[in-house]
């Protein structure tokens, strides 16, 4: 067993989406600075980032019902409408820069045009969504949405959808096409191969076995080869703690008063998968739902077109579950290992509080796959058993905290956790998680470098034009970002894609 100890500036844990775009921002803001990353994995983007563990939905807020809420005057709250959409545009911005540096090769390989759509049924419901889209329709940053409750319009825009359909209530449906579906996984990939070209060193297989304040205030590390057994310790000046599920365990240990009090809720997701290409020709679109009464936001169903290894196919669900483990390739111990004195009345709060999420959650893992085909049948009222598969995807762990709601909060978000020093930052929560890991990132580098921004704000704002700048205020601004993104990510069909320079020196060698 070996105790070496080393050096480096900076150390970012998990080897996800959060991690590849703050080393990338990093190294494009402080080339000099030495970063080393470790996970737990033998590749990058395993977990919640892995392309088959989330939907792809790059989300803008342009057809998730749930970030639209009624407001009990009956007008409509498009206020995290807004937030989403905006951090959402600052990630498009980021990877465009990546592009136009030729740090990325071809957007293609990571993000597709995708229409997106909310549908509904019922007239309570199409009632809703005629009130969200007159609220929307009207923002510049929801420009080109359309509404239609006319059965032949929608027999256009979602042929698969209306084969068949009993039209024996209301229904209607919005339409966008400037939304998008992204492959988290090939972008965490190609971020973490840009990552390695810049000599950042990536550790994987390794776990972060413990964490702790050094004398002189720097952090050091206790990481086991999960091969070897062998043991290293590393210290640095600056950690980020970016592991998903596995945030919160690193957190505690790290001692900081910032993650006392602080819990989690793990939530498994199933979806069904169709790759038959005789239906998936069918659908072109990601098509969001009302959730049902009773279950969590990340529950909402839809219906999406997927891009996954230049191959189409098509999702729906998810169908949410209950598991203790904290990762997908966690422990059973998760959730009872999390549980420390500081936060046990804040848990037990939040297990009464959510008693019903729990019963909804356990009788969601216990549906068979026929009563998950008639869930499906919803949206594709012929679809047929043999043409689908299960597909078991990523966990979440939802933070659960005292707010101003009550004691053992459920908080349905991401959420930065940092010292009050900056030394060390943790990334906890999910959705819409990896679509505003830019925004989020960069509330990171705010938080944790203060001191840096004044020098580094120039850089920030040659990545990402808007930075400062609302978007919402300055409908100019947004018209120019949705053109120059649209374009060098080649989001358009009336914009050619953004040619880029052929002499490029680093590729987008897929780290598998």
């Amino acid at each position: 067993m070996s105790n070496r100890q080393m050096k480096t500036d900076v150390i970012l844990i998990g080897a996800g989406i959060m991690s590849a775009t703050l080393g990338s921002l990093l190294k494009e803001l402080v080339p000099d600075w030495d970063i080393t990353v470790f996970e737990r994995r033998a590749n990058a983007g395993e977990e919640s980032s892995n392309e088959w563990n989330n939907a792809g939905t790059g989300h803008a807020a342009l057809c998730e019902l749930n970030y639209t809420v009624e407001k009990p005057d009956g007008s409509i709250d498009i206020s995290k409408a807004i937030k989403v959409n905006e951090e959402f545009q600052v990630s498009k911005q980021f990877w465009s820069y990546l592009v136009n540096s030729n740090l990325i090769r071809d957007p293609r390989d990571f993000i597709m045009p995708v229409p997106h759509m909310s549908f509904v049924q019922g007239e309570h419901d199409v009632h809703f969504l005629k009130k969200r889209f007159d609220a929307l329709s009207s923002n510049p940053l929801f420009q080109g949405m359309e509404y239609s409750d006319d059965p032949g319009k929608l027999m256009e825009w979602i042929p698969l959808m209306m084969k068949d359909r009993t039209l024996n209530k209301p229904i209607a449906a919005t339409r966008i096409e400037s939304g998008t579906d992204v492959n988290f996984g090939a972008l965490t990939r190609i971020l973490f191969a840009h990552l390695k070209n810049k000599n950042v060193d990536i550790k994987f297989n390794h776990h972060v076995d413990d964490i702790k304040r050094t004398g002189d205030g720097s952090w050091e590390l206790k990481v086991r080869n999960v091969d070897s057994g062998t043991v290293e310790r590393h210290t640095a000046k600056f950690v980020f703690i970016g592991g998903g599920g596995g945030s919160l365990h690193l957190l505690q240990k790290s001692g900081i008063p910032e993650g006392k009090g602080i819990g989690g809720f793990p939530v498994s997701g199933l979806f069904m998968v169709c790759q038959n290409p005789d239906i998936v020709a069918q659908h072109h679109a990601k098509v969001y739902g009302k959730a049902s009464v009773g279950a969590p936001p990340m529950s909402v169903p839809h219906l999406d077109t997927r891009f996954i290894d230049n191959k189409e196919s098509l999702l729906f669900g998810p169908f949410a579950g209950f598991s203790p483990k904290f990762l997908k390739f966690g422990s059973m111990l998760d959730l009872v290992t999390s549980v420390k004195p500081h936060n046990l009345v804040t848990m037990m709060a939040a297990g009464v509080k959510n008693a019903s999420l729990t019963t909804y959650l356990i009788k969601q893992v216990m549906l068979s796959k026929e009563q998950r085909m008639e869930a499906l049948r919803e949206f594709i009222p012929n679809a047929k058993s043999e043409d689908w598969d299960l597909l078991v995807a990523g966990q979440r762990v939802q933070i659960i905290k005292d707010t101003a709601a009550g004691k053992g909060t459920l908080q349905f978000g991401t959420e930065v956790i940092s010292a009050a020093d900056g030394s060390i930052a943790a990334l906890l929560g999910a959705s819409p998680g990896a679509s505003t890991a830019v925004s989020v990132m960069l509330e990171v580098i705010k938080k944790c470098f203060p001191q840096h921004l004044k020098t580094w704000e120039p850089k920030i704002k040659e990545m990402i034009p808007s930075y400062g700048v609302s978007l919402m205020k300055n409908p100019e601004l947004i018209h120019e970002i949705h053109t120059s993104t649209a374009r060098t990510l080649g989001l358009s069909e009336n914009l050619p894609l953004q040619a880029s320079n052929p002499n490029h020196t680093i590729n987008n060698e897929v780290l598998i």
